[in-house]
């Protein structure tokens, strides 16, 4: 993918003095009284700020944060408590200015966060007049914000257009790197676990990768439906039975190429729902009319296993079973510790995906964990996405 990317700008020694603009993720989760829970995004971000400023740029900063209505600014949609833990960080203040969009101050050298720019009328619409705005306010716009790729806004897509220069920060740079790597360029064979609730929103997703992997691991309710499609006994186990032709259409794409969908061939069941239910672990022919399957068997968990160990490139959105349930865990931590033990280069997305990695602590052991939930599965669907298109046109002028 041809970008232009900040890094090189520096290199280049043409940010010295100038105006840059960075829009960063900063939407992280809070807990009632608005105090930051977990850092990750923030922490992600200081690359970025980091290499601008020590360019001797001017910098300026913004975020979305929550889902503020546009034109009415309250207390809880502020960017004060990501202002706050920035300036921990970096050990310098980080002042925060409200009502941005007509003009900003902001000398060489220094750092200020722009209040959240979801708030200005015109936003998510991707308002000309607001993304014209926006762009007058620097000389250097710097998307680092992968979270928000997929949507074309006018802090993220329209002020790309009119600044007089749009690159892509070393964040953005990275996934679009992992991207490339793991799906333009796979080192084979290349698996993918796709799990989750429903396969009808993924559906998309296994299509476009029947088409180009080697092994598609299907999981949770997914995983449900296409044990269905094979004739298999799922009791009461989430499913969607009207998807079954589009279920058996992956396999066969798959099989088309010599490929496989492999199905469970045990699975842990429960006859309710919750994180005390006694678990049964059986064949997945013996489930019975009363059964709800919460994860896969050991069996089956042990044979994929060997398969992602054997792996070039292993793409990772979903859990395999409810691992927030101990008792049914045991399939997504032995898939986790699978990934973390191979030498494939392995890239995870999804917020479910990152706290499995949190849970069984593999984080280090992961090639590359995205920081984007829509973003990602665009990618993986073949999509693309609006940051990438703009960037790339840009640097193309």
């Amino acid at each position: 993918m041809n970008i232009l990317r900040f890094s090189d700008l520096v290199a280049q020694g043409k940010v010295a003095g100038r105006r840059v603009f960075i829009r960063a993720d900063y939407n992280v989760p809070q807990d009632g009284a608005g105090r930051i829970t977990e850092d990750t995004r923030i922490r992600a971000s200081l690359p970025c700020l980091e290499m601008a400023l020590k360019a001797g740029a001017a910098v300026m900063v913004t975020s979305h944060l929550g889902r503020p209505t546009e034109g009415a600014f309250k207390p809880e949609d502020s960017l004060a408590p990501v202002a706050q833990r920035l300036t921990e960080l970096l050990g310098r203040p980080v002042p925060l200015v409200a009502d941005w969009v007509g003009g900003v101050s902001v000398a060489p050298g220094q750092l200020v966060m722009l209040e959240n720019c979801r708030v200005n009328k015109g936003e998510k619409k991707n308002d000309e007049q607001l993304a014209r705005k926006m762009a007058a306010l620097c000389d250097i716009f710097v998307h680092d914000a992968f979270g928000t790729a997929h949507r074309a806004e006018a802090s993220t897509y329209g002020i790309a257009q009119y600044a007089p220069i749009a690159c892509a920060g070393p964040l953005l740079a990275a996934e679009i790197d992992a991207l490339t790597r793991a799906l333009a360029h796979p080192k084979r064979p290349l698996v993918a676990i796709v799990a989750g609730s429903k396969v009808s929103t993924k559906l998309t997703i296994l299509k476009a990768l029947a088409e180009k992997v080697d092994q598609i691991i299907v999981g949770g309710g997914i995983a449900n439906t296409f044990m269905l499609a094979a004739g298999l006994p799922i009791g009461t186990s989430l499913a969607e039975p009207g998807l079954l032709d589009e279920a058996k259409a992956v396999i066969s794409a798959m099989s088309a190429r010599g490929a496989a969908v492999p199905i469970p061939t045990d699975v842990v069941t429960a006859k309710t729902f919750a994180a005390d239910a006694p678990a049964t672990t059986k064949l997945a022919s013996a489930v019975e009319a009363d059964d709800l399957i919460l994860d896969i068997g050991p069996q089956t968990a042990a044979r994929l296993a060997a398969q992602l160990k054997a792996a070039g490139t292993i793409v990772w959105n979903g859990p395999v079973g409810v691992f927030e349930f101990d008792a049914f865990a045991h399939g997504t931590e032995t898939i986790a510790r699978a990934i973390a033990a191979s030498s494939a280069f392995s890239i995870a997305g999804g917020g479910d995906t990152l706290a499995a990695i949190a849970k069984y602590g593999i984080g280090g052991d992961v090639s590359y964990i995205s920081t984007g939930g829509g973003a990602f599965l665009e990618v993986l669907e073949g999509k693309t996405l609006p940051a990438f298109e703009i960037l790339e046109r840009r640097a193309a002028v």
